[in-house]
């Protein structure tokens, strides 16, 4: 059903090669990023087929089925939960041999076991959503030697398009009580263009549900097909407007109070900060 689904949306959509939200459409992606994966993986200079995605799930709904169903590539799925992990490998597995299940709750301290259990450390597309420290586990990653050449990490539009925020990596019991800590989660689009920028990574993007943000690295990549577009810069989260019925302005204020970390730019050192008196 994910296939036809997807088959279809890519069909009926009204492409256009200088305007990545018309590049969107979901097989087995939540929110349009098929589509984008899709068309960035053409200006790839020299493809490996290999994916890594934290945050994997049970393989219906991710960033990488649609790459492992219809373009044969392989790569890691990356699950904490074991249920999710053993349904995507009962599910998957008898499609595609070169797709690795591991099901591993990923923390700073075990992302240099993670790099050494990869076929490549370089793949095309990197995947990351785990809903809370994503920030850190990217950092850990890439100080341990990982360099993909396409990164989609998840960011949190509450934190608004100028911030650059990110949890705690230890989040305050506190923070945890309903309905916020719903809020409280993750890195501000910002605060990854700061990150990524300081790796040696281009933004390209957001998804125009507001949930993703895209990366490229210019050293590996065919730049004309970047220069060539107009990414969107920040969107709102749509299904955290529905929940909370207020916009990010709104949603902000419920976690203003809470800790945060500043990241800064150039490679400074970021440091803890209360949110309540960073200047938006």
């Amino acid at each position: 059903m994910s296939l036809t689904r997807g088959v279809a949306s890519r069909n009926m959509r009204n492409f256009n090669p200088h305007t990545p939200s018309s590049w969107e459409f979901s097989g087995f992606s939540q929110n349009g990023e098929d589509g984008i994966i899709e068309h960035l993986l053409r200006g790839v200079r020299e493809p490996n087929k290999y994916f890594v995605e934290v945050g994997a799930s049970d393989g219906l709904e991710n960033n990488t089925t649609w790459l492992s169903m219809t373009r044969r590539f392989s790569g890691m799925w990356i699950e904490g939960d074991p249920v999710l992990s053993a349904s995507s490998r009962e599910t998957f597995g008898p499609y595609n041999h070169g797709v690795e299940v591991v099901n591993l709750f990923v923390t700073r301290e075990n992302a240099a076991e993670l790099t050494r259990r990869m076929v490549h450390t370089n793949p095309d597309i990197f995947s990351l959503d785990v809903d809370g420290t994503d920030y850190y586990l990217a950092q850990s990653l890439f100080a341990n030697g990982f360099k993909p050449k396409m990164c989609v990490v998840e960011y949190n539009s509450a934190f608004g398009p100028d911030a650059r925020l990110a949890i705690p990596y230890d989040r305050p019991r506190s923070a945890m009580l309903e309905p916020r800590s719903k809020l409280y989660y993750g890195c501000s689009v910002n605060g990854w263009r700061t990150a990524f920028s300081d790796w040696g990574y281009k933004f390209v993007t957001v998804d125009t549900n507001g949930v993703n943000a895209f990366f490229v690295d210019p050293a590996q990549f065919s730049m004309e097909l970047i220069q060539q577009c107009t990414g969107l810069a920040f969107a709102e989260n749509y299904a955290q407007r529905r929940e909370f019925q207020v916009a990010w302005e709104g949603q902000w204020e419920k976690v203003r109070d809470l800790p945060f970390l500043e990241i800064e730019p150039r490679g400074e050192s970021p440091q803890l900060a209360n949110a309540s008196v960073v200047q938006r």
